[in-house]
């Protein structure tokens, strides 16, 4: 837990929806009025500004943990970014399904959504307030960073937070409706892109900041801890290229190159390293972990949701589980895991126990015969608002945690520089992707020995299925599960797990489901959008 210590200011933002604004030109707001023209002055100003873009994933709101949300009519609890592209990454697969009726949440394992759910109306809504959010700091901080390093800097982190989102954008709808700095607030429709043209300029975007981001400092929790730096920028980077074929529609092994390139850049400087102990990633104290490269951070005194960490770790607790245990006062009673992630781990291995396979057991069954049953389908123990090795948390909130979100981690370059190796990427060679993987496999098994379950020969004959399994028991519940399946061809089709479809064995779906559509509420209030296919 480690938070950019400063407040928070408010600044007047052009809604990214049609509506007439003309009163709202800082020219008409009067002398008093405080906007992006009068209240930046001095660097820790802009750093101020800058907090609430990197708050825009973490909280919904301007005093947590609820009652004043960024977005007029959406609930501060379920209206959390970090909290919708966890439902959309993993609720969405065989990782997790949740027990509650809240509104259309089921419909998220089923894969029966519509463009009237709103849980996918929450996810866009955050995805384009943080951009236009990140859009007006840009174009605020842009003058003052031609002539100051420290706001240079600051203005290229703005432009990461942006690039993110956007890429989030691509990944959930293809061809959002796309809006930069150079479009001044006022009334106008936003123009929709395409997935191809949206990729291409988070690519750019990316190689135009580089050089203008810190370098890590290789000091975990350090004062650039939560910062974004030329390591999340590699890795954002590597996960665009790895996916070019989802984005694109045709693969092209110059993309495996480029992440390769990306991911090299990323081990030559030599500032991460794996945490010793897997699971010191998913505690209270995870920023003194030397793994993370970058984090949605949180404080259970200063950093208040109901969504965010603190959803992801109270609603996977309920049962017989005991919430002290994990550092909070109650559990929620939601979510689970199904028996065909489960089986990915293999039981009994002549190695010893997998130490990822963090299944709570006792008074729950394997199977789920109903989806809305808690104890139906393994709990999940992976995360914790205790520290390693144990202990509490510091803040000791009870009902709120110190636990930050590890959306980016050194155990993932290492499987997608195998993965992009095998693929046929050019930069490395099957040693390097082989100690890569291997590396991480290892950490697992902390007595010793080679796991029978996996590949430990990276070369261009290796199965990728195999390097698929083990993302999928390093990264389970870290939101990367639907997109790697999308990669792999088996969102949809080719793999069923429990409930798929809303039946209890799991059917195939179809391909449209590969993207979210644009929600309903946008689609009418911007009638020169098309809505994805299928919807």
């Amino acid at each position: 837990m480690k938070t950019m210590k400063t407040k928070i200011i408010l600044i007047a933002i052009a809604a990214i929806t049609a509506s007439c604004v003309s009163e709202l030109d800082p020219k008409n707001l009067g002398s008093n009025a405080v906007t992006s023209q009068t209240v930046y002055n001095t660097p820790d100003d802009y750093l101020q500004g800058l907090a609430k873009l990197y708050a825009s994933f973490a909280v919904s709101g301007q005093q947590g943990p609820a009652g004043n949300s960024d977005i007029s009519g959406l609930d501060e609890g379920f209206g959390v970014y970090l909290r919708e592209l966890w439902n959309v990454q993993e609720l969405t697969t065989d990782e997790a399904v949740i027990a509650w009726n809240d509104q259309t949440i089921k419909n998220f394992h089923w894969q029966t959504w519509t463009p009237n759910d709103v849980f996918i109306a929450a996810m866009y809504a955050r995805v384009m307030l943080t951009v236009t959010i990140s859009n007006e700091f840009i174009r605020a901080s842009a003058v003052a960073a031609e002539s100051n390093a420290t706001i240079k800097q600051y203005h290229a982190e703005a432009r990461f937070v942006r690039a993110l989102a956007y890429w989030h954008a691509l990944d959930l709808f293809g061809n959002p409706p796309f809006v930069t700095e150079k479009d001044l607030p006022g009334a106008f429709l936003p123009k929709q892109t395409n997935a191809k043209a949206l990729y291409a300029y988070i690519v750019k975007e990316l190689k135009a900041i580089e050089g203008d981001l810190l370098t890590p400092s290789g000091v975990p929790g350090g004062d650039d801890y939560g910062h974004a730096t030329k390591g999340a920028l590699y890795m954002l980077q590597a996960k665009l290229y790895l996916n070019h074929k989802t984005y694109l529609g045709a693969e092209d092994v110059k993309n495996y190159d480029s992440c390769i390139t990306a991911l090299n850049k990323l081990t030559t400087l030599n500032k991460y390293s794996l945490a010793s102990n897997y699971l010191l990633n998913f505690a209270a104290n995870n920023n003194t972990s030397p793994e993370l490269i970058f984090t949605i951070n949180y404080d259970g005194a200063h950093t208040q949701s109901y969504g965010g960490m603190d959803y992801i770790i109270h609603a996977a607790l309920g049962g017989s589980m005991s919430p002290a245990k994990f550092g909070v006062a109650g559990g929620w009673g939601g979510t689970r895991t199904t028996s065909a992630f489960a089986g990915k781990f293999t039981t009994p291995d002549p190695t010893g126990p997998d130490v990822r396979a963090q299944f709570y057991k006792p008074g729950q069954a394997l199977v789920i015969t109903d989806i809305g049953t808690f104890t139906d389908g393994y709990a999940i123990q992976k995360f914790t608002n205790r520290t390693i090795p144990d202990g509490p948390s510091a803040s000791g909130v009870p009902d709120f945690v110190d636990t930050d979100y590890p959306m980016f981690r050194l155990a993932d370059a290492y499987l997608m520089l195998a993965e992009a190796f095998v693929r046929g990427g050019a930069g490395t060679d099957a040693a390097t992707a082989t100690q890569a993987m291997n590396d991480v496999i290892t950490r697992a098994y902390p007595g010793g020995g080679a796991p029978t379950h996996s590949a430990l020969v990276v070369n261009s004959a290796t199965d990728l299925a195999d390097i698929l399994d083990e993302r999928a028991r390093e990264l389970y519940w870290e939101g990367h599960r639907r997109t790697d399946l999308i990669r792999y061809g088996l969102f949809t089709t080719g793999y069923n797990w429990p409930w798929k479809g809303n039946v209890a064995a799991g059917i195939a779906t179809d391909s449209h489901l590969n993207l979210f559509p644009i929600p309903s509420a946008d689609m009418s209030a911007n009638p020169t959008l098309k809505q994805n296919l299928g919807y």
